[in-house]
């Protein structure tokens, strides 16, 4: 974990207590609403900023495989107790099954990529936003040639 030294997203006041939202967090607003999900996985998410936009919650209701997929994800820069806020925008994403799974997401430009565990895992999704960000088209990859592409249409 390393220390967030942006002069947007935190300031010393004696627990490292993030002053706002990073600009980092900031840009994942885009993805803020219900969105149509095709492709290897099929159904609906839905994202949600929560707690004064320092984190974002995704609703999931998708089928993958023949089986349903639901759950909600908490998205946001990982602060400790006693410890500095981290520079990644981290998720833990929790299932119906009672799995958790953890993610860090790098949103550059229109491309976002979601890291599975930490940044530079084998096993990611990378989309990018067209049509006005109104659709998302990426891909799951994951080791050994396996995964899916994936779109993302705003309902």
């Amino acid at each position: 974990m390393t220390e967030n030294t942006s002069n947007d997203s935190a300031e010393d006041h004696g627990q490292d207590t993030p002053a706002k939202p990073s600009e980092r967090l900031r840009a994942l607003d885009r993805l803020v609403g219900t969105w149509t999900v095709s492709g290897g996985a099929t159904g609906t998410v839905r994202y949600e900023p929560a707690l004064g936009g320092f984190f974002l919650i995704q609703h999931v209701d998708l089928e993958q495989y023949g089986q349903a997929v639901t759950g909600f994800e908490v998205i946001g820069h990982l602060h400790p107790f006693g410890e500095p806020v981290s520079e990644e925008v981290a998720s833990r994403f929790y299932d119906s099954q009672g799995n958790t799974f953890d993610y860090v997401y790098e949103l550059d430009g229109d491309t976002l990529t979601i890291w599975a565990g930490a940044a530079g895992s084998p096993a990611y999704f990378r989309g990018t936003f067209t049509d006005g960000g109104t659709v998302m088209t990426g891909e799951w990859v994951y080791p050994g040639g396996g995964g899916y592409s994936s779109v993302m249409t705003r309902q």
